[in-house]
């Protein structure tokens, strides 16, 4: 088996393709992962799978409906970002525990960004969860994170791959896996809302204004071609800005199996579409190491 390090790179939803990424090496028999680098949900499921609870995350993360990713989504009521994601964090705290990057069995790094310095910042020490929460504090949605006085925001601003800190993994084969590749799947289905109890009026009233909500930012057409919604002009930038940064990471770095999760996969906050992203992930690693030979 070779010693695989891994560099997982930032995109929301469609960083769960990752899990069934890293599944499929771990599958096929001849990959042993043995350090992990990754930038925003890169982080969170790189920092999972070598804290041995991934699979724990996978199932949870499966099950997830519109309506309990919007319940999970703490208001922050601030200037600095629209959520303060305490609620996430305490329920991955709740399916992980409180895990130490310094007692994990293999190298791992978090990227985030020094907002105010303009730096790329590798945590490789201290809590796991408060390094995953820096690293996927995106601006304006979720607050920053204060880490040994720095002022920390999402990896992928600076780092949409991590793959520099792979030249100090020891590793056979290094593995980079890009959330913003090509587009070429067929346009999804609009998801269908779910349904509360129609005898619980609250739920009922909850539901209703989610639904409009989500309407009037652009949730609803966030996986689709509306160029006049909130999050897909936002969804847009950032993907324009890390594609342009990950094609000079790539330029300078050649890894030995590139990934690449279509950029139409799903929108980035379809965090109910799950399964789907991970069977994916499974399949697009079948087909690179195929194509590898």
């Amino acid at each position: 088996m070779k010693k695989t390090s891994m560099a997982l790179g930032s995109g929301g939803a469609r960083g769960l393709a990752h899990i069934g990424i890293l599944r499929a090496l771990q599958d096929s028999g001849d990959y042993q992962i043995s350090s992990i680098a990754g930038s925003s949900i890169g982080a969170l499921v790189g920092g999972l799978y070598a804290a041995g609870k991934m699979d724990d995350y996978a199932d949870w993360v499966s099950e997830l409906s519109l309506g309990e990713i919007w319940k999970l989504l703490d208001f922050s009521y601030s200037r600095v970002g629209l959520f303060k994601g305490d609620r996430i964090m305490d329920r991955l705290a709740e399916l992980v525990g409180d895990t130490q990057i310094d007692d994990l069995n293999m190298p791992f790094s978090a990227v985030a960004t020094d907002i105010q310095k303009r730096e790329e910042v590798w945590i490789t020490q201290g809590s796991m969860f408060e390094a995953i929460r820096a690293s996927i504090a995106i601006p304006g949605f979720f607050t920053p994170v204060r880490r040994n006085g720095r002022l920390l925001v999402d990896g992928g601003l600076l780092s949409p791959l991590p793959m520099t800190p792979l030249l100090y993994h020891d590793a056979e084969f290094n593995v980079v896996v890009s959330l913003n590749g090509n587009a070429h799947q067929p346009e999804p289905k609009k998801p269908v809302p779910d349904e509360a109890d129609p005898q619980d009026e609250p739920s009922n009233k909850l539901l209703q204004w989610f639904q409009q909500t989500r309407q009037s930012l652009g949730f609803e057409n966030e996986s689709q071609s509306n160029s006049n919604s909130v999050v897909d002009i936002f969804a847009q930038s950032v993907e324009a800005m890390q594609d342009r940064i990950a094609r000079y990471q790539l330029a300078a770095f050649e890894p030995d199996l590139l990934i690449e999760v279509p950029v139409d996969a799903c929108g980035i906050l379809d965090f109910h579409r799950g399964k789907e992203m991970i069977d994916l992930g499974y399949e697009l690693t079948l087909e690179a190491l195929k194509n590898k030979g």
